[in-house]
């Protein structure tokens, strides 16, 4: 989840209880309208910290614990971590009640009362997943029990060739921000190019799933366009990333919609990060905006792995100008303020590229903070890369998403991976910056 500075918010729906995450402007569970709810007053506690005797504490900054990010705690849950609420199983046909002359039981006020007649969808309409009765309407709402449905985004799956991508809503969010598009084509010499984008939307922004979906296809359009062309692949990776901009930028000129959920509050741009790579030619382009990553992980775990793009992050920028140190900076609460985005309120526009001519066989990992959060070092990413991913790039990244899972899952979580064959040249460098 990538996050603009913004103000306070709620952390737990009024009406459900269901947590929720800055800028969101209504309930995904039950569809409370937030905009009305004040705002919480800001709070600065003060943390005590000591160091153990016979030398200074080194402070270690855990991202998946940073404030308002995606292991911020709201204290224990209590839920077993799913969206619905408890239905009571139905008794098999046919089944006599055990005590014909017992009295009734109280209904359980958890189980929405249905009327078979009214509530039965109509051929063909769909039926919500909670009650098993009502139909859904077309904002994804139970017409009877007024359940949020599963969407369509919640997890996705592609595999095409040798480049696979998953995406995964989390444990913790109720929708999936991430998008991704993974495709290939041809050079004209007729050599193949393979493409993976992966986008995240800004979650303080309005809309940020129809920013991260409409840039993630635009900028594949553009290479899928440009690079049977003969267009350099790292020129074709700058200009995808200025048409994805522009594809979100779009998003901001839209006629005013019916949001019933957010009539009364002000709409910021929709906005989220972008980072892509290509393979073609010999050569691993990397392209980013944001905070998405992509490392590298040799075949050859012996060689060491590593990360090929620098976060655009508050805590970023304060170590490249020498005025933190890297556990200074991401202590701080800004930690993980981003800098840089796609969208009509952005700053200066600046597509990052870099060229590779990778000397051995390969991995490449294209992912959203939802997995790095859980594996930050090249090291840690290598570890949890499976042994086969080369050979079975989906079940890599069905493993990677896992991990994100298995470590709490705080935030949606999408991984490309693009498996990169080459023959081994001797000993140098995993990658070489062109």
């Amino acid at each position: 989840m990538s996050q603009k500075p913004q103000e306070t918010a709620l952390s737990k729906c009024p009406g459900c209880e269901e947590p929720l995450e800055r800028g969101d402007l209504f309930c995904g569970a039950c569809g409370y309208d937030l905009s009305a709810v004040p705002a919480v007053p800001q709070d600065h506690p003060t943390i005590a910290m000591t160091a153990p005797a016979g030398g200074a504490a080194e402070v270690r900054f855990d991202r998946r614990a940073e404030p308002g990010g995606p292991g911020e705690s709201d204290g224990p849950d209590e839920s077993d971590g799913s969206d619905d609420f408890e239905l009571a199983a139905p008794a098999p046909a046919g089944t006599p009640s055990a005590d014909a002359s017992a009295p009734a039981a109280a209904p359980d006020p958890r189980t929405p009362a249905v009327d078979p007649v009214a509530a039965t969808p109509p051929a063909g309409a769909k039926r919500c997943v909670a009650c098993r009765a009502g139909s859904v309407d077309t904002d994804g709402y139970c017409e009877n029990c007024g359940h949020a449905q599963p969407r369509e985004r919640d997890h996705m799956e592609q595999e095409l060739g040798s480049v696979a991508a998953v995406s995964d809503r989390g444990l913790r969010h109720h929708r999936n921000e991430d998008s991704f598009a993974v495709s290939t084509t041809a050079l004209p010499d007729g050599s193949p190019a393979v493409v993976a984008i992966v986008c995240d939307g800004v979650s303080s922004a309005s809309r940020p799933d129809e920013a991260s979906a409409a840039a993630a296809s635009a900028a594949n359009e553009a290479l899928l366009e440009s690079l049977p062309r003969g267009t350099h692949p790292q020129q074709a990776m700058h200009e995808a990333i200025l048409a994805a901009a522009e594809a979100v930028n779009a998003l901001a000129q839209e006629p005013a919609r019916a949001r019933e959920h957010d009539r009364h509050r002000h709409q910021n741009a929709p906005a989220c990060t972008l980072v892509g790579s290509i393979m073609a030619g010999g050569l691993l382009i990397v392209g980013w905006v944001g905070d998405s990553r992509v490392y590298w992980v040799p075949d050859d775990r012996t060689n060491p792995p590593a990360r090929l793009t620098e976060d655009d992050s508050w805590a970023a920028q304060m170590v490249a100008a020498g005025l933190m140190n890297e556990a200074e900076a991401y202590a701080d609460e800004r930690a993980h303020a981003i800098t840089g985005w796609l969208g009509a309120d952005a700053y200066d526009l600046e597509p990052h590229t870099v060229s590779f001519k990778p000397d051995r066989p390969g991995l490449v990992v294209v992912c959203t903070d939802g997995l790095w959060n859980y594996a930050e070092s090249a090291a840690e990413m290598a570890a949890a890369v499976p042994a086969d991913a080369h050979q079975r790039p989906l079940h890599g990244a069905q493993v990677l998403v896992g991990h994100a899972l298995d470590g709490g899952g705080h935030d949606n979580v999408t991984v490309a991976l693009l498996p990169f064959a080459v023959e081994p040249q001797g000993a140098g460098s995993a990658c070489g910056t062109a």
